[in-house]
């Protein structure tokens, strides 16, 4: 049992350090003996869960995919009644997203009934400072790994509304983790209004939103949907929580 914790720590660790990493800066991080570290990292390499990189260094596996993509089903089958909820209440849609690297990709989505409707394809990856999911999931990190995350991404215009400067997203970070949640106000699409709440307390960073056009999603439904997300996001980490 220790040998799988040691396994489970140095795959947290790679995941932490962009999922590439030397052996000093593992046993660094781990504080474990190389030793250890070589005979759990051949036995990882032997797996498929790590590879090694022709610097030496080592990275995540490509066996760690499939778990991923199987892991990223079930969330979505967790999660899907508390969208559910959210859009019986609010009548829009409703969609879960994580931060996967520096992206953002959402995990769950359950539609809105009205003919003109937010859709979002599960799997679908997009930048995270455009994105009222994404500005949610990284107002989650201390401001530096939140500014170098879209520092490495680039911080392009969607549209005209699209906050571009390092500047006015660490403001606008600040915003979000004063008033608890974040909005897109057509920034990743002209038309499109998105509310979006972290999932504090759960297993991963994740982030909840509903999202219409303007005309439906005014602020006078911001200010009203705002609680009602953030009590299903708690609610949502508490199920999660008792899941694993």
């Amino acid at each position: 049992m220790q040998s799988l914790d040691r396994a489970f720590a140095l795959l947290e660790i790679m995941a932490d350090a962009g999922g590439e990493i030397s052996l000093s800066q593992l046993a660094e991080s781990s504080g474990l003996p190389l030793p250890t570290i070589h005979r759990i990292i051949r036995t990882l390499l032997g797996n498929g869960y790590v590879r090694q990189l022709p610097s030496r260094r080592y990275a995540l596996g490509p066996r760690l995919i499939g778990l991923g993509e199987s892991a990223s089903r079930m969330l979505g089958t967790w999660a899907r009644p508390h969208l559910a909820e959210l859009v019986e209440e609010l009548g829009e849609t409703a969609n879960l997203a994580m931060l996967d690297g520096d992206k953002v990709v959402y995990v769950a989505q359950v539609p809105s009934p009205h003919a003109m409707r937010m859709f979002t394809e599960v799997g679908r990856r997009v930048l995270p400072h455009s994105a009222g999911v994404g500005k949610a999931l990284l107002a989650q990190l201390p401001e530096h790994e939140a500014l170098a995350t879209v520092g490495r991404t680039g911080m392009p215009a969607a549209t005209d509304r699209t906050i571009t400067t390092p500047e006015e997203f660490a403001k606008e970070l600040a915003r979000i983790r004063e008033q608890g949640y974040a909005i897109d106000d057509g920034e990743q699409e002209i038309g499109v209004r998105c509310l979006a709440v972290p999932v504090v307390g759960g297993p991963a960073m994740m982030a909840v939103s509903i999202s219409g056009p303007e005309a439906r999603v005014g602020w006078g439904f911001v200010e009203r949907a705002a609680p009602i997300v953030r009590r299903a996001a708690e609610h949502l980490a508490d199920d999660l929580n008792h899941q694993v």
